[in-house]
């Protein structure tokens, strides 16, 4: 069973979440473990307070360490490997791929820790986190949005999870490329029909036409796809 801990200032924006849908199922098949864990419990002050000004001036605040090392501490007493994987949400990391997800599904335990404010005290980074991960160029308030988007794309692809394990691996990007259109009934509505090809029962023609639809759908949506189909690799260091 994978373990994923979640270390958030805000835990009631994950939680609603992961008692849903194919991750309240990975959760209950015994694919995954999750635990939210709340940053605040592991402060010391009334206010319970996770986050400091900036040394040397500047807008913004910066979480804290102390409470992160903490809770990081806490969670190492039930998992005393050397592969425990802490994963920081961050504007500033890799920019997150299907390739990072699959090998990321291999993983053992995770710990995802949501960046907050206008950022972590940078000893956070050296001396805990392992990978920092982004979702995109853009800015979250936190990274509880983008812990959520990990943790769904990983846990998709955990062995029993989906009722159809070939499901995962006909995604976009599972084979580099976007997905094939798809229909299903009726077969004529409003006046648009299902392709006559997916009608026909001949598998090896529905594979053709799949194909031809994939690589087109990815030349007009993802050129920059298309062009790397021949020659791609994944987009991660080493690590992953």
């Amino acid at each position: 069973m994978m373990r994923i801990d979640v270390v958030t200032p805000f835990p009631t924006m994950l939680e609603s979440f992961l008692r849903e849908s194919i991750l309240a199922r990975a959760q209950e098949k015994g694919a995954v473990r999750i635990v939210v864990w709340n940053l605040r419990d592991f402060t010391t002050d009334r206010h319970k307070t996770v986050d400091d000004y900036p040394y040397g001036g500047g807008a913004g605040m910066i979480l804290k360490p102390e409470p992160v090392f903490k809770a990081v501490d806490e969670i190492r007493k039930s998992d005393s490997s050397d592969t425990l994987r802490i994963l920081l949400m961050s504007p500033q990391g890799l920019a997150f791929s299907q390739p990072m997800a699959e090998a990321l599904s291999k993983e053992n335990h995770l710990v995802l820790i949501c960046g907050h404010y206008r950022g972590v005290d940078e000893r956070i980074v050296q001396a805990l986190v392992t990978d920092e991960i982004s979702i995109g160029d853009y800015i979250l308030s936190g990274g509880e949005l983008a812990a959520a988007v990990v943790i769904d794309s990983v846990a998709r692809l955990l062995p029993g999870v989906l009722g159809n394990a070939d499901s995962a691996e006909g995604d976009s990007f599972s084979s580099g490329i976007l997905d094939h259109p798809h229909y299903t009934r009726p077969e004529e509505f409003r006046g648009m029909r299902v392709p006559e090809v997916l009608l026909s029962g001949h598998h090896a023609d529905i594979a053709r036409w799949r194909e031809q639809k994939a690589a087109e759908k990815t030349k007009h949506r993802r050129p920059d796809l298309f062009n790397r189909m021949d020659r791609r690799q994944p987009n991660m260091p080493e690590s992953f």
